[in-house]
């Protein structure tokens, strides 16, 4: 049990650890020690710009720095070799999604943790908002009866500062359906408490997307219950708004604005009495997740997402994909 707050490696000089993690760390208590970057200058560049004391090309100089956890936030391709090492070092992992790109790879990953005795989470921030847990209390406490269909609306602008490796490399795991459909899996699977059991879904190249990689689609998922989810990712539609809805023989939840990164949106009740906005009090979605992951490593719950909540959401997304290459509905089969 640790009096003081995680030291933190930052594996990956990113814009999201720039923007949200870094901060979010240190507003939770933490530190951050070090960041690994490939390129020398760059790293080097980014610890200044960001007050980190260290900065290093080699990963395990970075594990050596007397560190409690990494963030892990590089390139899809490379979180499962960076995990096992952090793993076999006796360092807590907080990695982002997905896990991987494939599922055996993301099962040795959880595996390879519990077994070294640390924690592992999946950065999924949306599970954190207050909006979706508006909708997630709502739907518990039975206030739209019993849940029949939902919607995810997840179609944002990918901005030119993030357009590299997300629609340009697919060895590195580009493609909307990885980068977001793989999110609204996870929030999917949080609000409605169970869990999907095949998809149906189509992708779009609408000319943002390299050769061969998709940057909108549409699907939907059904789940154990019956119960049916419609969801709509891009990164190509620059005016559209995001929301999340759930229809139930009750009533409706409603959130607007809600698939977002920061503590925004609303959320609106509709039932038999009328239409009333759901009271929500919003809090930074990655101070959140810091949270939860730090009180995990002093024994204290898990984090927001653990690493087998990264795998499930890891099968849908794959399976969107299947189901997108064969234009036939794909099991999800997480193997848990």
């Amino acid at each position: 049990m640790m009096a003081r707050g995680l030291r933190w490696g930052i594996v990956g000089a990113t814009t999201i650890a720039r923007e949200w993690m870094i901060g979010a760390i240190r507003e939770s208590g933490g530190e951050v020690v070090s960041v690994m970057s490939s390129n020398a200058e760059r790293g080097k560049a980014y610890a200044r710009e960001n007050g980190i004391p260290h900065s290093t090309k080699s990963l395990s100089t970075l594990l050596g720095k007397d560190i409690d956890a990494v963030y892990i936030a590089t390139t899809n391709d490379k979180h499962k070799a960076q995990t096992l090492a952090a793993a076999k070092a006796g360092i807590h992992v907080l990695c982002e999604k997905p896990l991987a790109l494939k599922l055996s790879d993301a099962h040795q990953m959880v595996a390879a943790c519990k077994t070294a005795g640390v924690v592992m989470g999946t950065n999924h921030h949306l599970r954190n908002a207050a909006t979706i847990r508006a909708i997630r209390d709502a739907v518990a406490g039975g206030k739209i009866g019993k849940p029949l269909f939902a919607r995810v609306f997840h179609a944002v602008h990918l901005p030119p500062h993030l357009q590299g490796w997300r629609i340009k490399d697919a060895k590195a795991g580009s493609g909307v359906v990885m980068d977001i459909t793989v999110h609204d899996a996870d929030t999917l699977r949080f609000v409605l408490g169970e869990e999907p059991v095949s998809v149906t879904a189509y992708t779009q190249q609408g000319g943002m997307g390299g050769s061969g990689i998709e940057d909108g689609v549409m699907g939907v998922v059904r789940f154990k219950s019956g119960l049916l989810a419609q969801f709509h990712d891009a990164f190509t539609t620059e005016y559209a708004a995001t929301g999340f809805e759930v229809h139930g023989s009750e009533g409706s939840v409603i959130g607007t604005n809600c698939m977002k990164q920061r503590p925004v949106g609303d959320v609106v009740l509709r039932d038999a009495t009328g239409e009333r906005k759901l009271e929500i009090k919003p809090e930074n979605l990655y101070v959140s997740s810091v949270t939860a992951f730090q009180n995990a490593v002093r024994g204290k719950g898990q984090p927001a997402a653990t690493g087998e909540d990264g795998i499930r959401s890891m099968a849908l997304a794959l399976a969107a994909l299947k189901s997108a290459r064969t234009g036939r509905e794909a099991l999800v089969e997480p193997g848990l």
